[in-house]
C-alpha cells in the first residue's frame, strides 16, 4: 500500500494531544464485524420492514427467472412455425401475456421492496442520530473538550448519511443478487449443462478479481472517513475564529493546513474510488466474455442439432441475469466498504465511556437556598501527571460575595467547573448546604447555579426565548424587569419586533449588548448561587458601572463567585481568594489584602501602575 504524500503528524492543526491520539488510533485497521453486529442490533426493532424488503426482493428475483424460460418457449414456437408454416399464434399470445404479467407483478413487488428498505434505513439512521444526541449529554465534558466539533458534526451528518444510503438499497440488492446468482445458475444447469458450465466458468474470473480489489481498497475507505472528519474539524475551527485568522494574517498557514488535509483526503478518495471503480469494467468484461462463450459454443451446438435456437436466446438472457448480480455485488461492496468505515466511526463514539449512573442520587435540591459552600481538600488535574488544583480547602459563608483572582493558569475557572460538577474530583469533596455534591445528580447541582461567562452564547431564536432559556413559566414582566436591571431593556425595545425579534448569526449586536443579554438571562434564572466569569469584560466603563449596580442587587441574599482579572470590579467582595499554582495564596477583603502587601497587592499595584502609565 503506497505511503501517503503527507504525513498527518506534519500537518499543523489546532488540536490537543488527546485529539491527535484519537485520530491516529482511528487510522488503525478496524474489525468491522462488531460494527455490523451493532447495526443488526439496532435493526431488530425494524425487523418487519427488513423482512418485508427481503421477501419482496426474493419474489422479484423468482419472477424474473421465469422470464427467460418463457422467452425460450416463444422463440421455439416461432422457429417451429417458420419452418412448418403453421404458427401457433394463440400459444404465442398466451405466453406473451404471461411474461408481461410476470414483469408487471415484479415491478410492483420491487416498488414495495424499495418502500420497505427506504423506511427501514431512514428510521434506523434517525435512531442513531437520536442516540448520538443523547450520548453527547452523557459523556464527560473532558471527552467533549478533547474532540473537534467538526469531527463530531461529520459523524452525525456525513457518516450517518453514508450508512443510510448503503442500507437503503445495498442490503436488499445484495440479497437479491445472491438469489439471482443462485437461481440463474440452477436454471442454466437444468436448461443445458454444457452451456451452463461455459457461462459459469467465465464468471469465476470476476470473483477472483473482485476479491483482490476489495482487500486493497478497504484501507482507503477507512482513511477517507477519517480525513473527511478532520477536514470538517479544521474548517469549523477556522470559520469560528475567522476574525482572529484575519487579524493575525494566518490565512496562509490555515490554507497550508487545509491543503495538506485536503490532499490526504483527495488521495484516499481517489484511490478508494479508482480501485472500487475497476470492478464495473471487470464485471462488464466477464459479462461480454459470457456472451461470446454462449454465442460461439451455442452456434456450434445448434449447427450439430444438439440444442435449439430458443435455448441460445434464453441463455443470452440468463448470462445477463447471471453477471448482473456480480455487478451489483461489486457496487454493493463499494457501498458497504464506505458504510463499514462510517459505521465504525459512529459506534466508536457511541462506545465512549459515559458518566456514572446517578439514578440513586439526590435529584431535587429545591428550597435549599444559598447555604454554606465547603471545599474540603480538593485536588484535580486534567491529566493524571499534571495537577491544576492541589489540596484546596476553603469555606464560603452563606449569602457572601466571593471573588477569585490570580494569574492565568492558577486554576480559577477550573475551581468553578469543579463546583458545578462539570468535572469530577480526583480527591476531596465539595459540600453545598452540608450536602456533598457527589451525592447529588449533576442536573440538581446545575439548578443551584446561574452563570455569566466571558464568552457569550445566544442561539437562533427570539430575544424572549434566549432570555428565558432553561426556565419554564417565565412571565413577560419578569423578563422585562431583569432586562431593566441589566440595562438592556431600551435596546431590546428599539429592535424591529422588540422581545419577539429573531436573533441570528447575522444580528447586528455588539459584544457588550450580547453580554448584557446573558446577564439578564442569569437574573431571570434566579438561582441561589451565582457564578460570574469576567462577566463585564466586554462592556465599556460606563456600562460596567450600570451592570455592577445590577449585579449588586442580584447578589443580595445569594452566594456568588466572581472570577475577575480587572480587580477594580471586585473591591466590594466579602472575601477575595487569591489563587496561585492551584492553591490559595491569600484570602481576605480588599483592604486587608492591600495592607498585607502580599501577592494580591502586587497584582493591584501592577494594574494601578499600568493604568497610571496610560
Amino acid at each position: 500500500m503506497a505511503k501517503d504524500r503527507y504525513d498527518l503528524g506534519q500537518v499543523q492543526m489546532k488540536t490537543s494531544a488527546g485529539r491527535r491520539g484519537d485520530m491516529k488510533a482511528a487510522e488503525k485497521p478496524k474489525d468491522f464485524k462488531s460494527s455490523w453486529k451493532m447495526v443488526l442490533r439496532y435493526s431488530r426493532r425494524y425487523f418487519p420492514l427488513v423482512a418485508a424488503g427481503v421477501i419482496c426482493a426474493v419474489l422479484s428475483v423468482v419472477l424474473t427467472l421465469f422470464g427467460p424460460d418463457t422467452l425460450r418457449q416463444i422463440t421455439d414456437l416461432i422457429t417451429a412455425g417458420m419452418k412448418s408454416g403453421n404458427m401457433d399464434k394463440e400459444r404465442i399470445v398466451a405466453l406473451s401475456v404471461r411474461i408481461m404479467i410476470i414483469y408487471g407483478i415484479g415491478a410492483l413487488i420491487t416498488y414495495a421492496e424499495s418502500w420497505s428498505m427506504t423506511t427501514y434505513s431512514a428510521r434506523l439512521t434517525q435512531t442513531m442520530r437520536r442516540e448520538i444526541s443523547r450520548k453527547l449529554n452523557r459523556i464527560p465534558l473532558s471527552r467533549a473538550d478533547s474532540s473537534s466539533f467538526g469531527d463530531l458534526l461529520s459523524r452525525v451528518t456525513n457518516d450517518i448519511d453514508t450508512l443510510n444510503v448503503a442500507l437503503d438499497r445495498t442490503v436488499a440488492e445484495m440479497v437479491a443478487a445472491v438469489i439471482t446468482f443462485a437461481g440463474c445458475a440452477f436454471m442454466m444447469l437444468i436448461t443445458d449443462l454444457r452451456l451452463a458450465l461455459w457461462s459459469i466458468g467465465s464468471s469465476l474470473l470476476g470473483f477472483a478479481a473482485m476479491r483482490r480489489i476489495i482487500r486493497i481498497s478497504q484501507p482507503y475507505f477507512i482513511k477517507r472517513s477519517v480525513y473527511l472528519g478532520r477536514l470538517n474539524g479544521h474548517i469549523e475551527e477556522m470559520y469560528a475564529g475567522h476574525i482572529i485568522v484575519k487579524a493575525y494574517n494566518g490565512e496562509e498557514e490555515s490554507k497550508k493546513t487545509f491543503d495538506g488535509i485536503n490532499e490526504l483526503l483527495y488521495e484516499a478518495n481517489w484511490k478508494s474510488q479508482f480501485l472500487s471503480g475497476m470492478m464495473m469494467p471487470i464485471m462488464e468484461f466477464v459479462s461480454n466474455l459470457g456472451y461470446v462463450a454462449v454465442c460461439v459454443f451455442g452456434a456450434w451446438m445448434v449447427s450439430r442439432g444438439e440444442t435449439s435456437f430458443g435455448v441460445i436466446v434464453a441463455f443470452i438472457v440468463y448470462v445477463k441475469l447471471f453477471t448482473q448480480p456480480l455487478t451489483q455485488v461489486a457496487e454493493g461492496t463499494t457501498s458497504l466498504q464506505t458504510a463499514a468505515a462510517a459505521s465504525e466511526r459512529i459506534f466508536q463514539f457511541l462506545r465512549e465511556e459515559e458518566m456514572e449512573d446517578e439514578s440513586g442520587k439526590i435529584a431535587d435540591c429545591g428550597g435549599m437556598g444559598a447555604g454554606e459552600v465547603v471545599f474540603d481538600h480538593v485536588s484535580f488535574g486534567y491529566t493524571p501527571d499534571k495537577k491544576v488544583i492541589r489540596d484546596f480547602s476553603f469555606t464560603v459563608p452563606p449569602a457572601s460575595h466571593v471573588a477569585i483572582v490570580g494569574p492565568t493558569g492558577a486554576g480559577k475557572t477550573t475551581l468553578v467547573n469543579l463546583l458545578m460538577r462539570f468535572y469530577e474530583l480526583d480527591s476531596g469533596r465539595i459540600l453545598i448546604g452540608g450536602r456533598d455534591t457527589s451525592a447529588m445528580t449533576r442536573e440538581a447541582v446545575h439548578d443551584l447555579f446561574c452563570m455569566v461567562l466571558q464568552d457569550t452564547w445566544l442561539f437562533n431564536g427570539s430575544v424572549r426565548d434566549n432570555l428565558a432559556f432553561g426556565k419554564k413559566g417565565v412571565t413577560d414582566e419578569e423578563i422585562k424587569k431583569a432586562c431593566r436591571a441589566a440595562g438592556i431593556h431600551r435596546f431590546i425595545e428599539s429592535l424591529p419586533q422588540g422581545y419577539d425579534t429573531l436573533l441570528t448569526d447575522d444580528s447586528n449586536m455588539s459584544a457588550g449588548q450580547r453580554q448584557l443579554m446573558t446577564i439578564a438571562r442569569a437574573m431571570i434564572a434566579d438561582a441561589p448561587f451565582l457564578i460570574l466569569d469576567e462577566a463585564t469584560s466586554s462592556v465599556d466603563t460606563r456600562t460596567e458601572q450600570q451592570v455592577q449596580e445590577a449585579m449588586n442587587r442580584l447578589t443580595e441574599g445569594r452566594t456568588s463567585f466572581t472570577i475577575a482579572h480587572r480587580l477594580s470590579t471586585i473591591r466590594d467582595a466579602d472575601v477575595i481568594i487569591v489563587m496561585r499554582d492551584g492553591d490559595i495564596a491569600e484570602t481576605g477583603s480588599h483592604e486587608e489584602l492591600l495592607k498585607a502587601g502580599g501577592f494580591y497587592a502586587e497584582l493591584w499595584n501592577s494594574q494601578f501602575n499600568e493604568g497610571a502609565a496610560i
